[in-house]
């Protein structure tokens, strides 16, 4: 008898054990959950506005552009208050800039002085995808302390060995115009770097589409791919007003109509496709759109900066034609060291930075076709690019 009991108390266990074994594998195969209706691809138009084609089952908006438009105003102050220095012929303050950079000290004023209190700011998120990120952002701050000290100099006319106005241009005593260094900079820095290595990264494309954020109408996902658009663009439609002459957008959206039109006319698509595969849970097309958005940022700024090196030699003596072009190309060339899925970091920047201009004692004025050509080349090299 006990042997009987014995035996029906291993085979219930057996079963018991099944049991429980069947379970797991079946919750292996659950579907993720999915919090709206599913998006037909084909239904997305090209000319969608973005904020309004996604929404609940209820028909509520789930797009909340708020944090990534904020930083990009940030951007915008910046720049803005850099080029008061020639429109006023008024110094700009390096500590100014740096209060902006970080969101400190309440320095904005007029149109952006709601960015004071809207909890955002640049610095945290600028180069942020590198292990020695604070390494750069020093970078970009003394960037603000060359400025700030060319500005001194506003109402003099520049030369060789001595800072002032070159043209229209603001340079310091090597030819240096740190307006632009400092804004295409953060164009790599901050955009680039942000949008394609942090938010585009495979960490942030896995974040918790499951639950809605506290207090929101929106998962974490789906606020990671919102943030992109408000930090790429000002415009409901992302490339919606460019003409021939004009990209009708500003900064990394500027360039890529300038420099990769091809890709400037696929990146709302992708925006779009993007998002509605969070709401799918089609984690296949969300990377793929992903990727395209990547590829087609580091294209475009890898063609800029080779448009600039290029831009010095067909200006011919225009030495202000020329200090400008180099001014931006050397923000692009820093740039580059923020386009990963091409192979750039940070040696490669300032392998061609240093000899092109930063270690010779003239700087701007001290460059030759041999030190633009040679730096075309790496570029040429690393990108793949054979035009």
């Amino acid at each position: 008898m006990r042997q009987h009991l014995l035996s029906i108390s291993l085979l219930t266990a057996s079963f018991l054990t099944f049991g429980l074994t069947a379970c797991n594998d079946d919750s292996s195969n659950v579907a993720p959950v999915q919090l709206r209706k599913s998006i037909d691809y084909s239904s997305l138009k090209d000319t969608a506005t973005y904020a309004n084609a996604f929404v609940d089952d209820k028909g509520a908006k789930t797009v909340d552009l708020t944090t990534g438009s904020n930083r990009l105003l940030i951007f915008r102050a910046i720049n803005t208050y850099n080029s008061t220095a020639v429109s006023t012929l008024t110094p700009v303050d390096a500590n100014v800039l740096k209060n902006m950079f970080a969101n400190s000290s309440a320095p904005f004023s007029g149109t952006y002085a709601a960015l004071n209190s809207s909890g955002v700011q640049l610095r945290s998120v600028t180069a942020s995808s590198l292990a020695d990120a604070e390494k750069e952002r020093q970078t970009i701050e003394a960037a603000f302390t060359s400025m700030a000290t060319a500005s001194k100099s506003v109402s003099a006319t520049a030369a060789e060995g001595k800072a002032g106005k070159l043209g229209t241009y603001l340079v310091d005593e090597k030819g240096i115009e740190w307006a632009q260094i400092i804004q295409k900079s953060l164009i790599g820095g901050f955009q680039l770097d942000y949008i394609g290595n942090v938010l585009l990264s495979d960490k942030n494309l896995s974040a918790d589409n499951t639950v809605l954020v506290a207090g929101k109408n929106y998962t974490q996902l789906e606020q990671n791919w919102d943030e992109i658009f408000g930090i790429l663009t000002v415009n409901s439609v992302y490339g919606s007003k460019a003409t021939a002459t004009s990209s009708g957008e500003s900064f990394l959206g500027s360039y890529i109509w300038e420099y990769n039109k091809d890709g400037f006319a696929k990146i709302h698509p992708a925006l779009l496709k993007g998002r509605a595969a969070i709401v799918n849970n089609d984690a296949t097309t969300l990377k793929a759109q992903a990727t395209l958005i990547r590829q087609e940022m580091e294209k475009a700024v890898a063609a800029a900066a080779l448009g600039y090196l290029g831009k010095w030699k067909t200006n011919g003596t225009n030495d202000a034609a020329r200090a400008h072009a180099i001014g931006e190309g050397l923000g692009f060339i820093y740039s580059l060291r923020f386009a990963k899925l091409n192979g750039g970091d940070a040696a490669f920047s300032d392998g061609i930075l240093n000899p092109l201009v930063y270690s010779a004692p003239n700087g701007f004025w001290g460059l030759t076709n041999a030190k633009i050509d040679a730096a075309s080349a790496a570029i040429k090299t690393k990108f793949n690019i054979t035009n």
